[in-house]
């Protein structure tokens, strides 16, 4: 696999070189109607000589090494857009931090070159960020109906609704980004509306899969992913395919969608005068219109629980994505006074979140649902890596509530929105790239990825195994990695953004492991002279009343330092409270082997 080197296109390039040179605008026009039938690309003879052509950069901001925070440049000339504006949700360290977003910097720096956001789908992971980018660049975005339904309530929770400009695409329509144009192209994912994309650029074609599964039998009006346009686009020459990892260690198809459905026909159809309680994701739209099929076919009434589930149920089912009869939803506050047999509740919290609905149904502390040997609740999800332990729990205390609790690994349940192995095989077959870029993943996907892709022919010199950051850059000849550019990750916590960085982590951790000790003294300014105290208050150290011989010898060696300082005439506050914490904390480790955080407090009296 590549790193830095550059590559020239040898003898079996897919590319057809000089032979496509139309420019965004002629791209536009030609994909407002439909495509003509075309005979295969003649593979270029041996000799024949390659053309440079203008470059395009592609530089990954996120979505690579990593779950989340997907968000793809592509620049050329005076020209560049991004494609999706991901957040990732943090790690366990990360204490306090809500949500990760990119680092905008080499945006905000090119902002006069910046012609539009395009975005594959409305999962979180792809359009989470952007209302952050778009409160610093406002620029057009473009998203499918329902992408852009979910967007317009971020931007309004945000403020700045008004002020965008959001704009509905179709699948095979193009859109211009100055010197290139994007196509849309139609895939089946784990929620509607869900694109990939070609650009069309002066170096070639450049198709980026987005999140996508091969549906044979999507879910009420959805349509079959569109392969003739991918196998079009093949035959035209694709220069590069960066596709999705996810599931690139998974042998086979991933299942479709409707056998989740019939899991829960037969589930449902056994329940009798149980009530149903089902937790999935917010976004999977198609696994709540089974669910409230399901739920009319067996005559319940149905109630949802969580702010996102109840956000995007309610824009899902304005928008025509979902179908309900509105005779069937109750509020979750009258959820009681319906028999058992009757409800079925739809909640958020298929990840065991700490503060999310059914991980407070599993504690005893939710509101209006208390779970008892009447309910049977599903959970139609699979944890997210390093959730399991969440997971596991929520299960446990469900289970000893008296309810009867059915997940993946006991039915079909829930089956993956991400490509498996044949499947992402199918999509290199049918584009035959030049270059190969595996995204959307951890290191070892994006290296089992590319293994499948040597695997299909593609020569190991061009399959780029990038980092986030890379500035990938082609001429439709070779590619190489030019450098990098600065990226990473900036933490929001609560309404700050970015002001969350590794000493404020490294602190929070503190706090989370050893605890906090507070020295508050009056000292009078002239003299330096005690006036009272030391009091010392521990917070998640100690207990008080079992460790006051601790707690006394800290006052008496705090007196002795401050009364050191007096006699040395130290004047330097900083200084003090630096002598205080070292002997402190020498103290304390030597007696208990734990580092709390120390706080001195001086107060100074005239």
């Amino acid at each position: 696999m590549s790193n830095n080197k550059n590559h020239s296109n040898g003898n079996n390039a897919n590319s057809n070189g000089n032979k496509n040179k139309n420019n965004g605008n002629n791209q536009n026009k030609q994909q407002q109607v439909a495509p003509q039938l075309q005979k295969p690309a003649k593979k270029p003879h041996q000799n024949q000589p390659q053309k440079r052509t203008l470059p395009i950069r592609i530089t990954p901001l996120g979505g690579l090494n990593e779950i989340g925070k997907n968000l793809y440049v592509f620049e050329c000339a005076n020209d560049m857009f991004i494609i999706d504006c991901g957040l990732a949700f943090p790690d366990a360290d990360m204490l306090g931090v809500d949500i990760v977003i990119p680092d905008f910097s080499y945006l905000e720096e090119n902002k006069s070159k910046f012609r539009g956001v395009v975005l594959t789908h409305g999962h979180e992971d792809h359009i989470g960020a952007l209302p952050y980018l778009l409160k610093n660049i406002n620029v057009p975005v473009y998203g499918t109906r329902l992408t852009i339904g979910l967007i317009e309530g971020k931007l309004k929770e945000h403020g700045i609704l008004k002020q965008s400009s959001l704009n509905v695409v179709q699948p095979r329509q193009t859109v211009s980004m100055g010197c290139m144009a994007v196509e849309f192209i139609r895939v089946n994912h784990s929620i509607p509306d869900a694109c990939a994309l070609a650009v069309h650029s002066p170096a070639g074609i450049i198709v980026h899969t987005g999140d996508f599964k091969v549906d044979y039998t999507p879910i009420g009006t959805e349509e079959v992913i569109d392969l003739a346009r991918f196998g079009e686009l093949g035959n035209k020459g694709v220069l590069a395919l960066l596709s999705e990892s996810t599931n690139a260690e998974r042998p086979g198809y991933a299942t479709s969608e409707r056998k989740v459905g019939e899991s829960f026909k037969g589930i449902f159809a056994t329940a009798e005068d149980r009530r149903i309680i089902v937790a999935t994701f917010s976004s999977n739209i198609h696994r709540i219109q089974q669910i409230v099929d399901n739920a009319a076919a067996t005559g319940r009434y149905v109630a949802i629980i969580g702010r996102s589930m109840l956000n995007v149920m309610s824009k899902a089912v304005e928008l025509g994505y979902i179908k309900v009869s509105p005779k069937m939803i109750i509020d979750i506050d009258a959820v009681n006074k319906y028999p058992p047999g009757k409800v079925v509740i739809i909640t958020t919290g298929s990840q065991g979140e700490p503060l999310s609905a059914l991980s407070r149904m599993a504690g005893g502390d939710h509101r209006q649902v208390k779970i008892s040997s009447h309910d049977l609740i599903i959970i139609s999800a699979t944890p997210i890596p390093g959730n399991e332990k969440l997971v596991g729990k929520t299960v446990n205390s469900l289970l000893k509530l008296g309810a009867e609790v059915v997940y993946e690994k006991m039915y079909d349940v829930h089956v993956s929105g991400h490509a498996c192995q044949d499947e992402l095989k199918m999509m290199i077959s049918l584009t035959r790239p030049k270059f190969f870029i595996p995204i959307h993943g951890e290191y070892k996907h994006l290296k089992k990825h590319a293994q499948l892709a040597i695997a299909m022919g593609i020569p190991e010199e061009r399959i780029f195994l990038a980092e986030t950051g890379d500035v990938i850059e082609t001429d439709s000849v070779d590619m190489k990695i030019l450098g990098k550019v600065g990226a990473g990750a900036v933490l929001v916590d609560g309404s700050g953004v970015g002001d969350v960085g590794a000493v404020v982590l490294r602190d929070r951790k503190k706090l989370a492991e050893d605890g906090l000790m507070t020295i508050v003294v009056a000292i009078e300014r002239e003299t330096g002279q005690i006036l009272s105290g030391p009091d010392i208050v521990s917070r998640g150290f100690v207990y008080v009343r079992e460790s006051e011989e601790l707690l006394s010898e800290a006052r008496t060696l705090m007196r002795s330092v401050l009364e050191n300082c007096a006699a040395k005439n130290t004047r330097e506050w900083g200084t003090v409270k630096n002598q205080m914490k070292d002997k402190m904390s020498d103290l304390i480790y030597s007696r208990t082997k734990r580092s709390p955080m120390i706080l001195p407090i001086l107060m100074m009296v005239e």
